[in-house]
């Protein structure tokens, strides 16, 4: 298995060779390397079992450093950055040649971000390459949000993480685009869309993908667990009283099913725990001996958009 620590230097020692270091953000553990060498790049993709065609977002610590990977950011795209960064917000942004076409899948644009963890920003500024890194987990499966989630799925194949404890927004960044200088949201995640908005005026929701995907986390199935999957309201599920079957809730258990096999999100109703838990809990889930997962959306607002956009690709639904 991998070594877990909280060590920069070894950390960085890796990443210098060429080897996968998994590295703790605000929003999951993402599998880093470095963005500016192919063979570091392919080794993402090869660890993770992860098509060609889905684009990697390159993570680097300042706006100074950014400038060197792409060839303009747009007025509203400074705007976001500047509010919103370090955190759960990336953006798409025109790239330059040094940044390899494997990381963009071959676009012209790459996706950007500066994440808000302080080991993970310690470490990006000792580095004079920035870092591609999604999430540290097998292609289409539940993202991680612990040192021991990846450990667990990727231990064997990488050589170092780096802990940083628990991801404190649980759920994947944003990705805003701009398309003929219409700023549009790719990937909906940890940044809610009305925030941006409050920002930036009106923005435009791009539906996912199935293949090609303009951004990373487009495709129409991911984020699932290996169990079979299935999205029901709670008077469906309540007529389903079963052993066989584990149920994901948002704020109340359904009484007539036994406690065990249900997890609530966030028995206060907070959207923010919630987003926190939802991979964590679908992993626990999926770790239960029974056959099915059932889970209800939560309310459709601020991050709950983002929730329910998971859940839906969890299941494979539109």
């Amino acid at each position: 298995m991998a070594i877990i620590g909280k060590d920069i230097d070894l950390a960085k020692e890796f990443l210098q060779n060429n080897q996968l270091v998994a590295i703790p953000t605000e929003t999951v553990y993402g599998l880093a390397g470095n963005a500016l060498d192919e063979k570091a790049v392919l080794s993402i993709f090869e660890t993770k079992n992860r098509p060609s065609f889905d684009p990697l977002i390159v993570h680097t610590d300042s706006l100074d450093k950014l400038r060197r990977y792409v060839t303009e950011i747009p007025e509203e795209a400074q705007q976001l950055a500047e509010k919103f960064w370090p955190g759960p917000l990336t953006l798409l942004l025109p790239k330059k040649d040094i940044i390899p076409d494997l990381v963009t899948s071959g676009l012209d644009t790459v996706a950007v971000r500066i994440p808000n963890h302080s080991l993970t920003l310690r470490l990006l500024a000792t580095l004079d390459f920035p870092l591609a890194a999604p999430s540290a987990n097998p292609f289409g499966y539940i993202s991680p949000t612990t040192a021991q989630h990846v450990n667990q799925q990727l231990g064997e194949k990488i050589s170092y993480i780096l802990d940083g404890g628990e991801c404190g927004i649980g759920i994947e960044s944003t990705i805003i685009g701009f398309v003929d200088q219409v700023p549009t949201v790719y990937r909906m995640g940890g940044l809610a869309i009305e925030d941006i908005e409050n920002v930036i005026g009106k923005v435009v929701l791009m539906s996912h993908s199935s293949s090609n995907p303009k951004a990373p986390g487009m495709l129409k199935s991911h984020y699932a667990p290996r169990k079979p999957f299935f999205l029901k309201d709670r008077n469906e599920m309540s007529e389903m009283s079963d052993d066989t079957s584990a149920y994901l809730l948002f704020d109340r258990f359904i009484e007539e099913i036994d406690k065990k096999n249900q997890r609530l999100l966030s028995p206060s109703g907070d959207l923010k725990e919630a987003a926190r838990n939802l991979f964590a809990f679908l992993r626990e889930l999926d770790a239960q001996p029974v056959d099915h997962i059932f889970a209800e959306f939560v309310p459709d607002r601020n991050l709950g958009k983002a929730i329910n956009d998971r859940l839906k690709r969890a299941a494979a639904i539109d």
